[in-house]
């Protein structure tokens, strides 16, 4: 049963993908996605099994590229990148947050309707918490749907070099696209001792 589940969300993000790169005039068919997702996820993975907690441990990860400033939260456990939220700094398409504010929390919401929500919560200086609820509100829709789908590839612990790859690998001629997609490439390398840094990470 567990072994169906996860064939299926592996086509369902191959398929995704597909639909999202044929937008964007890219390569890459959904059975050749299926392929390189069952080469590199099936074979050197063991089984995942953990449920998603409530609440994730983040890091507050800030990057620039193209002259915008950019946010990514990653959400670890165990200490490894489990989900990742990116988006652009500022009010009206993505959140503004204190340059102090390096790590927080994620937590995944059940709204009364049934829906589900996640909320970033963080500290300030005087220890005061500060939610921003709704992510998926704050940030581009389009950006959160992508990051859904590598999301779900993190979540099966496929090694960071080969997620960072994959990524790479999605032909997409958008230029807002390719600023999200060098993002999270710059997002995850932060947690692969001695990868290069090619974009200027903010202090």
């Amino acid at each position: 049963m567990e072994e169906d589940i996860r064939k299926e969300t592996l086509k369902r993000v191959a398929h995704e993908l597909a639909v999202a790169g044929q937008k964007q005039n890219a390569p890459l068919t959904e059975e050749q996605i299926s392929a390189l997702l069952e080469e590199k996820l099936m074979t050197v993975i063991p089984e995942v099994t953990e449920v998603r907690p409530q609440t994730l441990e983040c890091d507050v990860v800030r990057f620039q590229n193209n002259k915008e400033k950019w946010v990514a939260l990653v959400g670890l456990l165990d200490g490894y990148p489990y989900e990742i939220f990116t988006g652009l700094q500022d009010d009206e398409e993505g959140i503004i947050l204190p340059k102090t504010v390096t790590h927080g929390k994620i937590i995944k919401q059940v709204n009364a309707d049934g829906t589900k929500r996640y909320d970033f919560q963080f500290e300030n200086k005087r220890g005061y918490k500060t939610t921003v609820e709704g992510l998926s509100e704050k940030f581009n829709p389009e950006y959160w749907n992508y990051a859904k789908l590598i999301s779900g590839v993190l979540r099966y612990r496929m090694p960071l070099e080969h997620v960072i790859k994959l990524v790479a690998s999605l032909s997409l001629k958008d230029e807002s696209i390719n600023t999200w997609k060098t993002g999270v490439e710059r997002a995850l390398k932060k947690y692969i001792p001695g990868a290069d840094e090619e974009l200027k990470i903010e202090d």
